[in-house]
């Protein structure tokens, strides 16, 4: 789960992180009150998206004048900003943050998420900040400096201040930075987050230091334990298919392909794309039933594929174990029934009640593409999707 960066601040300024003072805004008459709270002179309009490059995008404006935060607030709220990570479509804009200006002196990079490796948090600082982090350790890796932390102890004080020395921090600025360090250490283990990051943070003229930017995410396992973070959840930032499928506890992902996935477990559901793309189809989905599905959310499952409209053929791998295959034949005919079955439709089937799902789909009346096993069914779905995209019907 991802947030805005005003609510990241707000967790931070909880947590006893510096910040600049800031507000959300929803309307250009909110935005210039937000302007009028701050001392200025120098007041930044943000665009608020679940997206980074916001700056090089055109979504993040330095003014001087009340004036000019009309002017760029006008602009920005209700544009589409195409960032490095929004895609060609873009995102929407629809909250700003209005925040007062600060004494940059350096700009540094910091960030801590799961090292999957070792099991442990990784701290991540650089000198290199305001600069795509990607690009940096392409680039120069030797201006990344790691520390892990030891899940039994915590973070340790003395990894904090050899973090700092190693940025080239004044005594007083690696004070300071050791204190934000074990705030954002707490914040992240507290709140279940799968990613803290800052960049830029700065160092002020008086060796402060202060999150000029916050980017939090959030492991989607640990929320039920966390209302006050669910309740920072913004749809209008998602995927509407991804959360459709989340109402129905189904794990689904949304790609760029044309095969539409319905499979039961995770690793089936992996070695589906594989076997697709082995034969030259692009899979359109990630989407794993689960092995204790009912027929609802099988029909809910296909409902959400369907729905999608870059899908020229749909491929139903399944292999019943606690998962019975006359369950998925159920929900299949059902959807099928209920949308509308528009495009080919190719379903292998094997394992618990096999035979009975498959008389099912059989007699169901709906042109169904059987497959013998998981290659077969690859197959005939790649050369289904390739056969359909030509004949145009969905243009």
């Amino acid at each position: 789960m991802k947030i805005h960066e005003y609510q990241a601040k707000e967790l931070f300024r909880h947590y006893g992180v510096p910040v600049p003072e800031g507000y959300p805004a929803f309307s250009i008459e909110e935005a210039m009150a937000a302007a009028d709270k701050l001392a200025g002179p120098i007041r930044v309009v943000k665009a608020q998206i679940h997206a980074g490059g916001r700056g090089l995008g055109g979504g993040v404006k330095v003014c001087k004048t009340k004036e000019e935060v009309k002017e760029k607030a006008s602009q920005i709220l209700g544009m589409t900003l195409k960032t490095h990570q929004t895609g060609p479509e873009g995102q929407l804009v629809r909250r700003l943050y209005i925040e007062g200006g600060v004494d940059i002196r350096r700009e540094l990079y910091l960030s801590m998420l799961l090292d999957r490796d070792t099991g442990r948090i990784v701290i991540m600082a650089s000198t290199e900040g305001g600069m795509n982090i990607e690009d940096v350790a392409h680039n120069t890796p030797e201006l990344i400096y790691k520390a892990w932390v030891d899940p039994k102890v915590g973070l340790q004080a003395f990894q904090a201040r050899k973090l700092g020395f190693k940025l080239g921090l004044s005594a007083k600025a690696v004070g300071h930075f050791a204190k934000l360090l074990a705030s954002l250490y707490r914040l992240y283990v507290e709140k279940d987050c799968s990613l803290v990051e800052i960049n830029p943070l700065v160092v002020t003229g008086s060796d402060d230091v202060i999150a000029l930017d916050g980017k939090v995410n959030f492991d989607d396992n640990g929320m039920f334990r966390h209302n006050d973070i669910l309740a920072y959840r913004d749809l209008d930032e998602e995927d509407p298919a991804e959360v459709e499928a989340g109402k129905y506890d189904l794990s689904y992902v949304h790609l760029d392909g044309t095969v539409g996935c319905l499979v039961n477990g995770a690793g089936l559901a992996m070695a589906t794309m594989d076997i697709l793309k082995h034969f030259g189809a692009e899979p359109a989905n990630f989407l794993d039933v689960g092995g204790g599905a009912t027929a609802e959310k099988v029909t809910a499952a296909f409902k959400i594929i369907l729905s999608d409209r870059r899908v020229q053929a749909i491929f139903v791998n399944i292999f019943g174990g606690i998962m019975k295959c006359d369950t998925i034949a159920e929900g299949v005919i059902t959807a099928a029934k209920q949308v509308g079955l528009d495009r080919p439709l190719v379903v292998r089937l094997e394992g618990t009640n096999v035979e009975l799902g498959r008389k099912m789909l059989a007699e169901s009346g709906l042109p169904i593409i059987a497959a013998l096993d998981m290659k077969d069914g690859a197959q005939k779905a790649a050369a289904a999707a390739e056969k359909f995209a030509a004949s145009g019907a969905l243009s």
